[in-house]
């Protein structure tokens, strides 16, 4: 794994060179859009909806639309808002871990020593096993600042972003302010059955079905012969300022026909002149 973040985190006056590396991984197969008809890929364009043109990157700006306002904010607004680059990950509070709802994690990332000496980090992590709680982090990260929890999972520290408090909606629903009753017996039928599927969760004997029968789809295809060649689903592309990039291929192709086009016209024979009958003199 390459780490892809370095800093240090700030345990009162002790500070612990770690690094950080993302703890998952998207598995999905990658997928791309095409045209039914030919197999030739869809392109999406930045067009412009007040010129109808493709709009190149370089002249692209954000906006904030209020739903009856929309402000725009260049390049230099951006850049002069203050920016986070502290290399510290401080660790704000320390949580009875049960007090932090799932609900509100983000992104998980191991955080793994940067030191020749592991004492503080070592240190670190005991404590928090030991007190079974969780400590609150602020960092920053992509020139953003964030909030996170920081476990232990076996002898690694894990850190995981949370949702700021407005990120995470409020479960209301009018339909649970009625309570049916529920009879006894209904409760021990019901946990007859939970008692029935009770188990230890071993995450390595579940596996994404989707994503394994589609490979097997693929891998099927290939060997039937049902692909095509991946240059040819291009074909002609656009610029970024709309005009048409000729593919190479159909264009020596054309040229080569118009050759052999003008070279057959060049050695066709040229059509004989009838003779003129001369006028008689009077």
């Amino acid at each position: 794994m390459r780490s892809i973040w370095k800093g240090s985190l700030s345990f009162g006056l002790v500070n612990v060179p770690v690094k950080l590396y993302s703890a998952t991984e998207d598995h999905d197969v990658p997928l791309h859009q095409v045209h039914d008809k030919d197999g030739g890929r869809i392109r999406y364009q930045r067009v412009c909806e007040i010129d109808g043109k493709v709009v190149p990157y370089e002249h692209i700006d954000k906006a904030y639309d209020d739903g009856g306002e929309t402000v725009v904010l260049t390049k230099e607004d951006l850049e002069s808002l203050p920016v986070e680059r502290s290399r510290d990950i401080d660790i704000v509070e320390f949580v009875p871990t049960e007090q932090i709802d799932p609900i509100r994690f983000e992104k998980s990332y191991y955080l793994s020593p940067d030191s020749k000496s592991i004492k503080a980090y070592t240190l670190l992590r005991r404590t928090l096993e030991s007190e079974d709680r969780t400590a609150i982090v602020q960092f920053s990260l992509r020139q953003r600042t964030r909030l996170a929890a920081l476990r232990v999972v076996g002898d690694v520290l894990v850190m995981q972003t949370l949702l700021w408090d407005d990120e995470v909606r409020e479960a209301a629903f009018p339909e649970l302010d009625e309570h049916p009753r529920i009879s006894q017996k209904e409760l021990e039928m019901s946990r007859q059955l939970v008692e029935s599927f009770a188990g230890d969760f071993e995450p390595g004997a579940y596996q994404d079905e989707y994503q394994v029968q589609l490979k097997k789809l693929i891998d099927a295809k290939l060997e039937q012969g049902e692909s095509i060649d991946t240059e040819a689903t291009f074909g002609a592309q656009a610029d970024d300022e709309g005009g048409e990039v000729l593919d190479l291929m159909e264009a020596l192709r054309k040229s080569v026909d118009a050759k052999r086009t003008s070279r057959s016209a060049a050695k066709k024979p040229a059509a004989k002149k009838a003779p003129t009958k001369k006028a008689k003199s009077a």
